[in-house]
Parts: C-alpha cells; sequence; structure tokens
C-alpha cells in the first residue's frame, strides 16, 4: 500500500518537540550580524523614524551596542558612519580620523574579537549628491575614479582595525582594487565581504534617512535590475575572482531565488542582507496589529537562511539572537 493512511506527514508536526528534531534549517545566533549607525556630533542617541528600534548612536551608546551584540553571541557588526560634513567626494571616509573609524576603533577595543567587526566601504554616506562614487563632469558616476577612492577608504578602515570590509558600491572591479590595495598597505589579513548582486530596490528608502543620505536621481546606471538574475552570477564569479572572501545578496526576502542560486554555485560563504524597508515594512504592520512581529520575524530569518544565506545582516539581530537561545 502507497499513500494514505499508511503515510501520515502530519505525524512529523505532531508537538514541538518532533518539530524541532525534524528541522531541516537552524539558525543560530553566531550567523546573525547587526547594522549599526554612529552619527558624528551628537551627544543622545537619535531614533530613525522610518525603522522603529534603530538608531543612530552615539560613540558611547555604539561600544554599549557592540558588548550587547557579543554578549548575545552575534556573529559580527556592520558599522556605517554619518559624518557632520559632507562633500562631493565624500572625503570624511578617508579621514584618518572621521566618524567610521573612530567607530572602528572604538568596537574593536571594546569587543576584540569576539565580534567581527565589519565596516560598510561605500561613498554615499559621504557625499553631497549621496550617490556610492565620484561624479564625472556629466552628473554620471565615474567608476575608475570612485576606485580610487574605495582602494583609499579600504586603508583607512583596515589601519583603523576593522576585521572586514564590505565594498558595497557596485563599482566594476571594485572587489580587485580594494584587495590590492589592502595587501599593499599589509592588511592581507582584512577580508572582504562583496556586495555581489546589490539590486536596485525601492526596499533601501529607510536606510537612507539612517545615514543621511540626499540622493539625487537614482542608482540604476550601476546598482542590479530586479528584472535580471543571471547576471547575479556573472557578477559572482568575477568577485570571487578578484578575491573576495565572502559574497551577499542584497535585499534578501524579495530575492531568495538570486539567493539560491548564487548559493548553489558559490565556492565562498554566502550572505544576505535584510534591508532596512523589508525590516519596516513588517514593524508597520505589527504596529497596525495586522501581522504578528516576533512570528515574523523569526520565520522571514528563517526563510533567508534555508534559501541558502550562511550569514544575514538584520536589525533584528540581537532579538533574534536572544529568541533563539530561549528556544
Amino acid at each position: 500500500m502507497t499513500g494514505f493512511p499508511l503515510h501520515r506527514p502530519r505525524r512529523l508536526r505532531t508537538s514541538p518537540a518532533v518539530r524541532r528534531l525534524v528541522a531541516e534549517t537552524r539558525l543560530h545566533p553566531a550567523q546573525l550580524i547587526l547594522p549599526a549607525f554612529v552619527r558624528e556630533g551628537i551627544s543622545e542617541p537619535v531614533p530613525i523614524g522610518s525603522m522603529p528600534g534603530v538608531v543612530q548612536h552615539t560613540r558611547d551608546t555604539l561600544r554599549k551596542a557592540a558588548v550587547e551584540a557579543a554578549e548575545a553571541g552575534l556573529g559580527g557588526l556592520m558599522l556605517y558612519g554619518v559624518p557632520a560634513v559632507q562633500d562631493a567626494v565624500g572625503s570624511e571616509g578617508t579621514n584618518p580620523d572621521g566618524i567610521l573609524q573612530q567607530a572602528i576603533r572604538d568596537v574593536v577595543a571594546e569587543v576584540g574579537d569576539r565580534l567581527v567587526v565589519m565596516s560598510d566601504l561605500c561613498l554615499d554616506e559621504y557625499t553631497d549628491h549621496g550617490h556610492c562614487g565620484v561624479l564625472a563632469a556629466d552628473g554620471s558616476v565615474d567608476n575608475d575614479a570612485t576606485l580610487e577612492r574605495y582602494a583609499e577608504m579600504a586603508v583607512v578602515q583596515a589601519d583603523a582595525g576593522v576585521h572586514m570590509v564590505g565594498p558595497s558600491g557596485m563599482m566594476d572591479g571594485q572587489i580587485g582594487v580594494v584587495r590590492r590595495a589592502l595587501d599593499e598597505a599589509g592588511h592581507q589579513d582584512v577580508a572582504v565581504l562583496a556586495y555581489t548582486a546589490k539590486y536596485a530596490s525601492g526596499f533601501y528608502g529607510p536606510f537612507r534617512e539612517a545615514v543621511g543620505s540626499s540622493l539625487r536621481g537614482d542608482r540604476k546606471t550601476y546598482q542590479q535590475d530586479p528584472a535580471n538574475a543571471r547576471e547575479a552570477l556573472r557578477e559572482l564569479e568575477l568577485d570571487v575572482a578578484e578575491g573576495a572572501d565572502l559574497v551577499m545578496v542584497k535585499p534578501a526576502m524579495a530575492y531568495l531565488d538570486i539567493l539560491r542560486q548564487v548559493a548553489d554555485v558559490s565556492p565562498v560563504p554566502v550572505a544576505a542582507y535584510q534591508v532596512s524597508g523589508e525590516y519596516a515594512m513588517v514593524e508597520a504592520a505589527a504596529a497596525n496589529g495586522w501581522i504578528d512581529r516576533d512570528r515574523l520575524m523569526m520565520e522571514t530569518l528563517t526563510s533567508i537562511h534555508r534559501a541558502g544565506a550562511e550569514q544575514i545582516l538584520t536589525y533584528w539581530a540581537v532579538e533574534a539572537a536572544r529568541a533563539l537561545r530561549q528556544g
């Protein structure tokens, strides 16, 4: 006899203990990475209106957040600087005493190697036009001139003590340029997390408030088209060839198919970023009583891990880690 009544799949769903025993996907706190913003010139944390529960930190509160993250068992912390001054070329991004470099030193001094301390390597936080690179005379983003700035940023961040840099600007050749710059400066042990498949997504809206970006226009000439999948695999091949130690898909929830395709063939670990808009829409729906927030937090993170992400950047990292530890 085959099929029902001999086979009853519900037998493996009868209790929490049985479901836990046969679960195919198990998320661990060490796989979670907390993005954190540190803002220059403030004396108290500043709430980010479009991201309930997330703030722009002072240097002091960032240190406390880093300790909290380490105690929760997180894998890492991704740092973003919000400078007081922006200009056309993002000068503060390469200032050794800029806010991000100060924050790196603070966090490394506070938690050492209890966390992997990561830094965003991009110019959008530092430019007055909000683009991820240097602009040419016609207003377009100059790929090769931007690469020179990225190389400088990588070395400055590594000099500050960062463990891993995350080039996120989607410039052609960025991984190779950053890797060579780090090696030539004696930072062979600083790893590179490549933003391999970063799509031109509408889900980034709240993030721009978080970093004080005043974007003019859009980023469709350098971020990937949401309609395309094959080019993500091309970007993967190029990034790995240029020296990427890890690769990432961003956003996560609307791009689980891309994440699965990348994870199936990647020779290096694959991360995903549950971005600001993905976080904000769950928080907003929960605030209106339409969904169960805590359930959706864990369901979305599990789905991202199930699709192939070995590391997940999420604003719920600490809260999710505590929930995982409680079982």
